[in-house]
């Protein structure tokens, strides 16, 4: 596959437009700002860093990483291995099922645009396992598509806080300059960390995303 090819297939898949819901989706946010912990931007962007830093770049980036290793080389039952890993590891019954819904979207989707896929196999394939499939299928490189899956969800972060806060267009672009930045290094210390160091550790958000599942009022699905 050409470079070119290879970078608009990446874009693809880290496009808001990939029709997998993750728009509908806050991982927590909201509750946050309805308990008054996010409230403007400077407060919106900790909140997204620390996530990124606690929870993607320890947990999920990582295991993503290795999917994509275990899609490559044909390992079906390391696939299911990390895919049941990372569902485990979903806190609350909305961070749950918003992996399995979207990875459910991704493989609908991939399945319509190039037939039967191995995702069929899995009963419940989470998004990072989905998003996995497709990096290895349309050999992408795996550090590329490191760095693009975390700022797919960096952007729908920063989406989020503009619909959820009376933040302007050019406040997102700022969070997003600031944080991105970031993305090469811990795509980079995702790629290196042994399988005993993985683990995330972010009680607030499992309370808040707790919450927001009974919250009365939100614009996010849960």
């Amino acid at each position: 596959m050409s470079t070119n090819t290879e970078l608009a297939r990446l874009l693809q898949l880290a496009s808001p437009t990939l029709p997998v819901g993750a728009f509908s989706y806050s991982q927590g946010l909201e509750a946050a700002v309805e308990a008054g912990i996010v409230h403007d931007r400077e407060s919106a962007e900790q909140w997204i860093a620390e996530l990124l830093s606690l929870t993607l770049a320890r947990l999920e980036a990582p295991i993503l990483a290795r999917l994509i290793a275990a899609w490559r080389a044909g390992a079906h039952a390391t696939v299911e291995r990390w895919n049941d890993d990372f569902l485990a590891s979903r806190e609350t019954r909305e961070l749950r099922a918003e992996t399995v819904q979207m990875g459910y979207s991704l493989r609908v989707l991939l399945a319509q645009l190039e037939e039967a896929t191995p995702l069929e196999a899995i009963d419940e394939p989470s998004f990072p396992a989905a998003f996995a499939y497709a990096v290895a299928r349309w050999q992408i490189d795996a550090h590329d598509a490191l760095v693009a899956y975390l700022w797919a969800w960096l952007e729908n972060q920063v989406m989020a806080a503009l619909k959820a806060l009376p933040l302007g267009q050019t406040d997102g672009q700022r969070i997003l300059l600031a944080l991105g930045s970031r993305l090469e290094a811990i795509a980079r210390e995702a790629e290196t960390l042994d399988d005993d160091a993985l683990g995330a550790y972010a009680p607030g958000l499992a309370m808040l995303s707790s919450l927001h599942e009974n919250q009365y009022s939100r614009l996010f699905r849960s």
